[in-house]
């Protein structure tokens, strides 16, 4: 069974011309026997395909949605999953939907990675799928910030979907970047 991951910026320029991509995308996948699409999360990128995939999910109930979570992140059955959500919209009087998936990964670092642990969550999930879906801009540099509140300096932090990129490219996984798509 062949297996597809998504990765990208937390933060996107999501117009109607990407969404369109990620679907077209994705139905491109599931046609040449894609029937595993991994998941990350904290990014806009990733809901977005998320959100394309669930979609297509009642089209092609073969295809399953697997989440890769890091240590602070929890998976929800879907059993569970009204449940939660009920009580969250109950005790916060505002709607929460929660993703639902039929498999949960907890790759060897999820509990020892600390800081890194998104980055190793993704070097996970490249090792597992044969292609990986990018939303990479080269250009893309994340806000610069301090490492506590204590530091007097500011730091400019590397680009996780860069270092992803560069992972996958010399993993030689096959890579769609829907960022350099979506731009033309």
């Amino acid at each position: 069974m062949k297996s597809c991951c998504f990765i990208g910026h937390r933060k996107i320029d999501a117009d109607d011309n990407l969404k369109k991509s990620i679907t077209d995308c994705v139905k491109n996948l599931i046609s040449v026997g894609v029937e595993v699409f991994a998941f990350g999360s904290r990014s806009e990128f990733n809901d977005l395909c998320y959100d394309a995939v669930s979609e297509l999910k009642s089209s092609y109930p073969n295809i399953v949605r697997v989440n890769f979570t890091c240590a602070h992140e929890a998976f929800i059955s879907q059993a569970d999953k009204q449940r939660v959500e009920q009580t969250f919209n109950k005790v916060f009087n505002r709607t929460a939907n929660f993703q639902a998936f039929e498999q949960e990964i907890e790759h060897k670092n999820k509990y020892t990675a600390g800081k890194g642990a998104y980055i190793e969550r993704n070097y996970a999930m490249i090792d597992y799928c044969d292609i990986c879906v990018f939303y990479y801009n080269k250009n893309y540099m994340p806000p610069i910030r301090k490492h506590s509140k204590h530091d007097l300096l500011p730091y400019q932090p590397k680009s996780g979907t860069e270092l992803a990129y560069k992972y996958a490219k010399q993993k030689h996984k096959k890579i769609i970047n829907l960022y350099k798509i979506s731009k033309r």
